[in-house]
């Protein structure tokens, strides 16, 4: 039997080496399992988020807009770039640089804060133990006074689209192009989708995204997904709705997808085909038979508010849980588990995690949609403010978007707040605090806020819920 923990964490994602660094603050023996082959053969920490996920999609979405400024939007401000052109293998190689420095920062971490990690693929077996079967298909088993599985998740596969090497792939794929196909479809117009096709048109590609729901981003506020969708198409991307992908065939180095729509059964070619449909939880073979931990008919682990199973002793935290699939949710809740197993109280608000699309302009939302109270009976009132309006958005070219603040009609707290333009992910975390602080939109009104910034739209969306804005004509004048 090998060393004996107080905490082993399957999985180093961004919610399992959160947890488990946590954990070892708080006085606690902890180890994290990790199976991550990286590119260069050794196993890596950060999960699908450093290496296949947020960061370097990040990487791809600067790159390619500091190259549409370069080349379209310079010449405004009076820089004569000449002629523009982008490297995507040096491209690449940056994001993989990030990557890399990310990955081993934290084993870093590891080191500093007394984390054992563990190589291995982890599962968890009965008697509240570990085992833990290595690349050479050796099996050690740990002991653990507590497990938490944080096994994140993985991309959804669609039997009409197979993935083909370098023709159809999924999100992991689609980071890894030598070149700008001419011709790139994209199925599935979420998050992920937007993010990957906008990198790719920006380069050069014609790209379609093909949406079997009629809705854009249901998810997101009416009026906000209303002007995405409008300032998206703009920049070039065919976002075709209610277009449900029924076949594909590959044809030498092309793609051809079939897919119905109000109009019947349709046809295109790409060079490239992104599958992003959404993604699923990577618990098959997390949990031995035998172990009681309960599971969903999707695969997702049953867990209460404070991301305890049904089995004492056992937590799980992440993509591998109910709610959104989101980095920092996974972080917080493993900050939530270890400070519980340490003996603390904790609890984590679910009411106010922020989303985040890093398309240009970003698109960013806390709480409540107006469609969502609506539906809830909550009578709301609310304020919006354009950046059309605002002296940083002129100066920065970046006059595109608007923020909207959602306050109850009754009490003026805050229940919702959305943002689409420059910096939208950025700003956002001035209604998550205030949603924290349960604030009114009053609040946020009579804060003094730094002039010239982005951020004064947002003090002037919260004057606008109560017909106060300044620097722009008010809808309603209130007294």
């Amino acid at each position: 039997m090998a060393d004996k923990f107080d905490v082993i964490v399957i999985g180093a994602g961004p919610g399992g080496y959160v947890a488990a660094i946590r954990a070892a603050q708080m006085g606690l023996k902890a180890a994290c399992v990790e199976k991550w082959i990286g590119k260069e053969g050794n196993v890596v920490h950060g999960g699908t988020c450093l290496n296949v996920g947020c960061i370097p999609s990040k990487a791809l979405l600067e790159a390619s807009h500091k190259f549409v400024e370069a080349k379209h939007d310079f010449d405004d401000m009076g820089i004569q770039a000449g002629d523009v052109s982008m490297d995507v293998t040096k491209m690449m190689a940056r994001k993989d640089k990030i990557v890399k420095n990310l990955t081993g920062g934290i084993s870093g971490l590891f080191k500093a804060n007394g984390v054992t990690a563990i190589e291995g693929t982890g599962k968890v077996v009965s008697g509240k133990q570990v085992e833990v079967t290595d690349t050479d298909g050796n099996t050690t088993t740990y002991d653990a006074d507590n497990i938490v599985i944080a096994a994140g998740s993985v991309p959804v596969e669609i039997p009409p689209t197979p993935l083909t090497e370098g023709l159809i792939v999924d999100s992991t794929g689609a980071l890894e192009f030598t070149e700008t196909p001419k011709r790139l479809g994209v199925i599935g117009a979420g998050i992920i989708g937007l993010e990957l096709g906008s990198v790719w048109n920006r380069l050069g590609s014609e790209v379609t995204v093909l949406e079997a729901m009629d809705s854009f981003l249901p998810m997101v506020d009416t009026t906000v997904a209303k002007e995405t969708q409008k300032l998206l198409k703009k920049q070039g991307l065919d976002i075709k709705l209610g277009a449900r992908v029924t076949g594909s065939e590959v044809k030498g180095d092309e793609v051809v997808v079939k897919y119905s729509d109000a109009n019947g059964e349709q046809e295109m070619t790409f060079d490239k085909l992104i599958v992003c449909v959404g993604r699923r939880p990577y618990t098959k073979g997390v949990i031995a038979d035998g172990v009681s931990v309960e599971l969903d008919e999707r695969g997702f682990i049953f867990v209460d508010d404070q991301c305890r199973t049904n089995v004492p002793g056992v937590y799980a935290i992440g993509d591998c849980v109910r709610g959104p699939m989101l980095a920092h949710k996974a972080s917080e809740e493993g900050i939530m588990v270890a400070d519980i197993i340490a003996g603390h109280k904790a609890e984590m608000n679910y009411d106010a995690i922020p989303s985040v699309i890093y398309t240009y302009p970003e698109v960013a939302w806390v709480g409540m949609t107006e469609q969502d109270a609506k539906a809830k009976g909550i009578e709301v009132k609310t304020g919006t403010f354009p950046f059309a309006a605002s002296g940083r958005a002129m100066a920065n070219n970046a006059t595109e978007g608007s923020a909207k603040i959602i306050a109850d009609a009754e009490t003026d707290r805050i229940l919702g707040m959305h943002i689409v333009g420059q910096h939208a992910g950025e700003m956002i975390a001035q209604g998550v605090i205030a949603m924290e602080f349960g604030s009114s939109a009053e609040d946020l009104a009579l804060t003094c806020y730094a002039h010239p910034t982005m951020s004064e739209a947002v003090h002037e969306a919260a004057l606008a819920v109560d017909g106060h804005a300044i620097h722009m004509a008010n809808r309603k004048k209130r007294k």
